[in-house]
């Protein structure tokens, strides 16, 4: 990507490192912190016949990473 003078390459950096840093807290947050943490606690509830801490774990970290992909993509495509 070319730039028209080093104050636009640094502000493009600058703001694409805290959109994927917000992106990685999201993704940390369900998947160590729902699939790992919070388990025991997700678990006394159900989703779709199985228990949602297990859910998050198999399931829910991986679609939030796959919706995380989308969002980064739809950010810089504006």
């Amino acid at each position: 990507m070319a730039f028209k003078s080093e104050e636009q390459a640094k502000a493009y950096w600058s703001e694409n490192l805290a959109l994927m840093f917000k992106l990685l807290v999201v993704w940390f947050v369900v998947s160590f912190g729902c699939g790992i943490l919070l388990v025991d606690v997700l678990n006394e509830v159900r989703f779709f016949g199985f228990k949602l801490g297990f859910w998050f774990s198999q399931q829910g970290a991986i679609y939030t990473f796959v919706a995380l992909i989308f969002v980064y993509v739809f950010k810089w495509m504006r």
